[in-house]
């Protein structure tokens, strides 16, 4: 809770502000009993009007100075909950723009959602009640009996001896909700999750005819947060009718002494009926505590999510000694006994990987589903650490380059393609943000999109849906090559990235590839990519099996002739 309050730091004149405006109000509270005691004892009793008029002017006046001091309290409360929260969810943002892959294994996409979401605005709502109400009530609480005291000790005993136990009993049950609203926020991460597989696969279910699937699955989930839900605020709402069953008890007590003591002299009854006014004013305050300790343990549930986020570990950055100045020159890419597996899983997925990628060479991975091919690509830009061995690009550890610098000289594009809400033309420039309309017209021909676009209704200003709904499997995979491609870099890798593409369009792709001076990998499943290629690398459960160009292969390794000879029969028969 404390490491996310810090970012309250930049705001602590505006809180004070707050506050200073929060104890004018409380002074006000706490002093109108007392002006009510003298009016009813000097005045009412004593039918002095004149009293009357005196002190009920000062109480009118006082009361108008409480209410600006109230409106002024709520400006700044506001301000400061606002900023806060802005501040909270940009430094969100940039942690998890932080993580590395590895990271992002340690939390659901739905979770993250969440916690940049709905905790952040928990956290926001608690701190604009804690600058208007949240400070108040306590205070009120403590200086109500202080000042009951003080106008009749024996009377406010009862105070004393009640106030105690009713925050004892409040602070068990704050603990309790704490408990029981981090299970509420658990639940909405998985609502959150649904709905998010089910609007990124709409299409899919429509056309497998899965809605009512898809609809019983999303009512359990909701239920269950619903459910939940219920059930930590009716433990919550308990407090309510305890508080007030105390609290009552309580001021009968007062009255009940207080007439005694009025018989026998020794209490007036304007100060029964102040320390009457201010048991009402502390069970208030103490209904409030109600509300608050709701509001109070959601923000500490999600105060503690929001920590975990903003205390992982980054296990990937850049050493002390790295050169920040690193270029690459040739892009030649050698691999030296890489093993590899994932921080998650105790099976490897690399294992003895040598080979070299000289400049300019394009290089083709083949291999079964599962054999290692995307993650040795991810190891070249550095997006995980090799665990044994090194990954060098111009003699260079990867891990001695500065991120990104390194990565902003490849060219990447994944096996699952990514398009951003945008125009046509900001999807390409994403890839270089500085680039012109000639650069991003020069990419999307080499790309083989540039006529596609051109029959789009506005061209390169048409508006690409989100993940490129609005767009086919191949349109989407060229337009991801071109911003690529724009960046012109040294290193192209495509992880299986021409999978959409038909053999005339691929064939086309590659010839384009070749005017460019980089060294390139291609993920791919079929011989007809690999067989252009100038080296492949047939892997087999994460270990290398062969290496060489197609001719080489086809005599000497016999899975390659097997793969080969597999594909050449289904094309046969899809042609006949």
């Amino acid at each position: 809770m404390f490491g996310v309050l810090a970012y309250l730091k930049p705001y602590t004149k505006w809180m004070i502000l707050a506050w200073g405006l929060m104890l004018i109000e409380l002074a006000t509270e706490l002093w109108h009993p007392l002006l009510m005691a003298k009016i009813i004892d000097d005045g009412i009793l004593q039918h002095d009007f004149s009293v009357v008029w005196k002190w009920g002017s000062i109480m009118m006046s006082t009361s108008l100075i409480a209410f600006m001091a109230g409106i002024a309290n709520s400006f700044v409360a506001a301000y400061v909950g606002q900023n806060y929260g802005f501040a909270l969810r940009n430094r969100l943002f940039e942690k998890v723009q932080s993580f590395s892959f590895s990271n992002f294994h340690q939390f659901p996409t739905s979770s993250l959602i969440t916690r940049m979401t709905n905790d952040v605005t928990q956290i926001q709502n608690t701190v604009f009640m804690s600058l208007r109400i949240m400070l108040r009530a306590p205070l009120l609480v403590l200086f109500g009996t202080v000042m009951a005291l003080y106008v009749h000790f024996k009377l406010a005993l009862i105070l004393v001896f009640t106030v105690p136990i009713l925050l004892l009993f409040l602070i068990w049950m704050m603990n309790k909700g704490m408990a029981l609203f981090k299970m509420v926020q658990q639940k909405l991460d998985q609502v959150n999750e649904v709905m998010r597989e089910n609007l990124t696969g709409m299409k899919f279910i429509k056309a497998m005819m899965r809605g009512e699937h898809e609809q019983r699955r999303f009512t359990k989930v909701n239920e269950d947060l619903m459910n939940r839900t219920i059930r930590s605020l009716q433990t919550m709402e308990l407090s309510m009718p305890v508080l007030l069953f105390v609290m009552n008890i309580a001021i009968i007590l007062i009255l009940w002494f207080g007439d005694i003591n009025i018989q026998i002299g020794s209490a007036k009854a304007g100060e029964v009926v102040a320390i009457v006014n201010y048991a009402t004013r502390i069970t208030s305050a103490l209904s409030i505590f109600t509300f608050i300790l709701i509001v109070f343990s959601r923000a500490k549930a999600s105060a503690r999510r929001v920590s975990e986020v903003l205390a992982v570990n980054i296990d990937l950055s850049d050493r002390e000694e790295t050169n920040y100045e690193t270029t690459i020159k040739e892009g030649k890419v050698i691999f030296e006994d890489v093993h590899f597996q994932y921080s998650n899983s105790q099976v490897p997925v690399l294992k003895n990987i040598s080979f070299i990628a000289h400049p300019g060479e394009t290089i083709a991975i083949l291999g079964a589903t599962g054999s290692g091919k995307s993650s040795l690509l991810q190891l070249i830009p550095r997006l995980y650490d090799v665990n044994k061995g090194r990954v060098l690009i111009d003699g260079i550890d990867v891990r001695d380059m500065n991120q990104e610098m390194l990565r902003k000289q490849i060219g990447f594009v994944p096996q699952e393609v990514l398009l951003f809400s945008g125009t046509v033309k900001e999807n390409i420039a994403f890839g270089k943000e500085d680039a012109s309309m000639e650069e991003m017209i020069e990419a999307a021909k080499h790309a083989q999109i540039h006529e596609t676009i051109m029959k789009l209704p506005n061209g390169y200003d048409t508006i690409v849906g989100q993940k490129g709904v609005n767009l086919s499997g191949g349109q989407k995979q060229r337009l991801s090559i071109a911003r690529a491609l724009i960046r012109k870099p040294k290193i192209l890798l495509l992880d299986d990235s021409t999978s959409a593409l038909d053999l005339k369009t691929e064939a086309e792709l590659l010839k384009s590839l070749k005017s460019y001076t980089c060294t390139t990998f291609i993920v791919t499943q079929k011989v007809s990519t690999a067989m252009k290629a100038d080296t492949i690398l047939l892997l087999d459960e994460g270990a290398l099996l062969a290496k060489g160009n197609h001719e080489c292969l086809s005599k000497s390794c016999a899975l390659y002739q097997k793969i080969v000879q597999s594909q050449l029969n289904s094309e046969e028969k899809y042609i006949c």
